[in-house]
């Protein structure tokens, strides 16, 4: 009879009890983990759990030329659904209605009002010279804004110290608030600013440069006006402050301070914008204390009038010498400038958690809408429907995974027990993890993706039968049970890692090139196929070697399925030794 290999398979045989142990006290694991997040059952799509409708309607600006077509509609999806889909599996919807709307379905589980607040947010980032600042009242309740600051020098020295501005008096405004601290009037101010940069037009240049004479001409005195009147405690006066303000303008903001107090400013034109942002993303800082941060890398373009303006405003007294990072009309930060910035990349630091830098960073990555869209109506989805189709699918997934065992069970007997453990040991990482992708990555359940798990049961029975009909022709060739085992496997795995690999490959390719629901269906078909590797390898493979060394299985009992006489097994391998040489005889 032929012995198995000595040395690693050897050492695979003699202790498969380690794998077992392996995949037992992970299934555990990640069932505590369950347990703890509070998450114990998958997160459920909007077609199963039902969710919140919105419908936004895209809006041309004042005096601007119509730009509601397709392309532009089509562009806005694209960006709407990356920023509330992430990987796609969350289940988030959206899609066009007619010529001007888009119609956004979010699932129930998701935060919806934050979904809400990303989907038609514009993320219009601009960076624009400080005119003149004054800090009005107390610090509010509420949370402070995270505040800026810059960086990306290739020395120390090339660097925007964040957050520090001189300001007026605080209080009441009055006809010297337009004056900043240095006495340098904001005409002249505006006068200085209108130098042409790489970023300003001649016609931004015009709009915004004041007549030359030493009186202010109108547009200047509006804006000063505008400016004592404003008052960002309010927050009605804040959501207005921004709206219909050319990038070419000056205009007036609000913002908060380190401490938390309001600032209203006077900005010129701005000198950089948003799209200039060639990547954004969170990164928290381990060497010191600014905590969660965004960082930005500029365009070669945007890299140039950064350094443009910084070195233009370092020339500047307080708090000229100060640019204003303005998020969607609201100041975030006013960091100061001592030189040059000429490194191309920049950090927005303050005080941020990890998911204010995370959506920030995702919305300014993806870019600026190109519609202004506002929201028409907003609805809750009834799940009944889904509910329904749910129970028909889990209908036809126990039907189909009934068949799947009464097959096993006639075919394969005593075999069986170790495709249904199998099953069920799958069934159980697939929960679990599907459970844990929920609050980790926003994974929603949706019916193509319960389609997807039902196919995955014919992928993993597949990979079982493979192995079982190895181990059936090694028997028929003579082989006991245990070296018929050891001897089917290495064949066996090239087999099912092949057919495994293509069907993940196919998954992969799916989930890239579609969107939507089908991407669930090419995650979890995905995510299955890779589980399917895991517990042959770790359970199937090991309990199968146990099973070998019983009575019951070895023997070949009738209702093992593993009968040598069922199955036509030839006469038993048996090992001879060679012959020796031949000796002349001779006689005596």
């Amino acid at each position: 009879m032929a012995a198995p290999k000595k040395g690693r398979s050897a050492s695979s045989q003699s202790k498969p009890g380690r794998s077992l142990a392996l995949i037992l006290i992970a299934i555990v694991a990640l069932t505590g983990g369950m347990f703890l997040s509070g998450h114990t059952t998958p997160r459920l799509g909007i077609d199963l759990a039902g969710g919140t409708s919105i419908t936004l309607t895209a809006k041309n600006e004042p005096g601007q030329p119509n730009a509601i077509n397709k392309t532009n509609m089509d562009t806005a999806v694209d960006i709407m659904n990356r920023r509330v889909n992430g990987l796609g599996v969350s289940e988030a919807e959206v899609q066009t209605q007619g010529s001007d709307n888009i119609i956004v379905n979010i699932p129930k589980g998701t935060n919806s009002k934050q979904a809400r607040e990303q989907v038609g947010t514009t993320a219009k980032l601009y960076f624009r010279p400080v005119l003149a600042l004054e800090v009005q009242g107390v610090a509010a309740t509420a949370s402070p804004t995270p505040s800026a600051s810059t960086s990306g020098s290739p020395s120390p020295s090339a660097s925007a110290t964040g957050d520090k501005a001189t300001s007026t008096s605080s209080g009441s405004p009055s006809p010297s608030a337009s004056t900043t601290s240095q006495g340098r009037p904001v005409s002249d101010a505006l006068k200085a600013d209108a130098t042409p940069s790489p970023s300003t037009t001649p016609s931004a240049t015009t709009s915004a440069s004041p007549s030359a004479s030493a009186t202010p001409d109108a547009a200047t005195a509006a804006l000063q006006a505008k400016y004592a009147a404003l008052d960002c405690t309010k927050k009605a006066v804040r959501a207005v402050t921004g709206d219909g303000v050319k990038p070419s303008d000056p205009t007036v903001a609000c913002g908060k301070d380190s401490q938390g107090q309001w600032q209203k400013f006077i900005l010129g034109p701005a000198e950089v914008s948003g799209t200039e942002v060639k990547k954004a993303q969170a990164v928290f800082d381990t060497q010191g204390a600014a905590g969660w941060q965004v960082t930005m890398d500029f365009t070669s373009k945007g890299s140039k009038q950064f350094a443009e303006v910084t070195g233009r405003l370092a020339q500047n007294q307080a708090p000229q010498n100060e640019f204003g990072i303005v998020l969607d009309g609201e100041v975030v930060s006013n960091p100061y400038v001592s030189t040059s910035i000429a490194g191309g990349s920049a950090q927005i630091s303050g005080s941020f958690d990890q998911t204010e830098a995370q959506d920030l960073a995702n919305m300014l990555s993806y870019g600026a809408l190109p519609l202004t869209f506002h929201e028409s109506s907003v609805s809750t989805v009834s799940p009944a429907l889904g509910g329904e189709q749910l129970h028909a699918g889990l209908i036809a997934g126990a039907i189909g995974l009934g068949l799947v065992v009464i097959y096993l069970v006639v075919y394969y007997r005593g075999l069986s027990t170790v495709a249904i453990a199998s099953l069920l040991v799958s069934a159980a990482l697939t929960y679990v993890i599907m459970a844990l992708l929920g609050p980790a990555i926003g994974f929603a359940l949706n019916l193509p993706a319960v389609c997807g798990a039902i196919v995955a049961i014919g992928i993993t029975a597949d990979s079982f039968i493979v192995f079982f009909e190895r181990i059936r022709d090694e028997i028929r060739e003579g082989r006991t049970l245990r070296p018929a085992v050891e001897r089917a496997w290495p064949r066996a795995r090239r087999t099912i890692l092949v057919s495994d690999f293509v069907s993940f490959l196919a998954a992969a390719v799916l989930f890239i090139v579609t969107v939507g629901k089908v991407q669930g269906f090419a995650f979890t078909l995905g995510l299955t196929t890779l589980l399917d590797v895991v517990v042959v390898f770790f359970f199937t493979k090991p309990l199968m070697t146990i099973l070998a060394r019983k009575k019951f299985f070895a023997e070949g009992h009738r209702w093992s399925g593993l009968d040598p006489q069922r199955l036509g097994a030839k006469p038993p391998l048996r090992r001879t030794r060679r012959a020796s040489a031949p000796v002349d005889m001779k006689e005596a």
